[in-house]
């Protein structure tokens, strides 16, 4: 069973940036797609972006994409959502999961195991 805890995130201006790290234990890390979500208040939980176990292979939504980059290093068993250019929208609590097959997926109901999140606020 893997464990996974966020950590990184914290108040920034818009046009800031931040970046979370999100360790995992547990198990083999390398077998494990890992993705970033996130929950803005009132709203529903939404993907922002997920790497292969490999590390080859990764996605974003598509209001992220230019300006935050997921990597791990799986000899830290880390991976890392670095976030450039926040805008207020990007307000809520990230939470990095995993799915239990090693298979890659990228939704939030394939995955099975959640941290419990860190908050990022994006305000003037």
């Amino acid at each position: 069973q893997l464990q996974l805890v966020e950590s990184g995130g914290g108040l920034v201006q818009p046009g800031g940036s931040l970046r979370l790290s999100c360790v995992i234990s547990g198990d083999t890390v390398d077998y494990h797609t890992i993705g970033w979500f996130r929950q803005a208040p009132g709203k529903e939980r939404e993907r922002v972006s997920c790497i292969s176990g490999s590390g080859r292979s990764s996605e974003y939504v598509d209001s992220v994409k230019g300006r935050f980059t997921i990597s791990r290093d799986n000899a830290r068993n880390t991976v890392y959502l670095q976030m450039n250019s926040l805008k207020p929208e990007d307000t809520g609590v990230y939470y990095c999961a995993s799915p239990f097959t090693s298979a890659y997926m990228c939704s939030v109901h394939g995955m099975d195991y959640w941290g419990k999140g860190t908050l990022v606020t994006v305000s003037s």
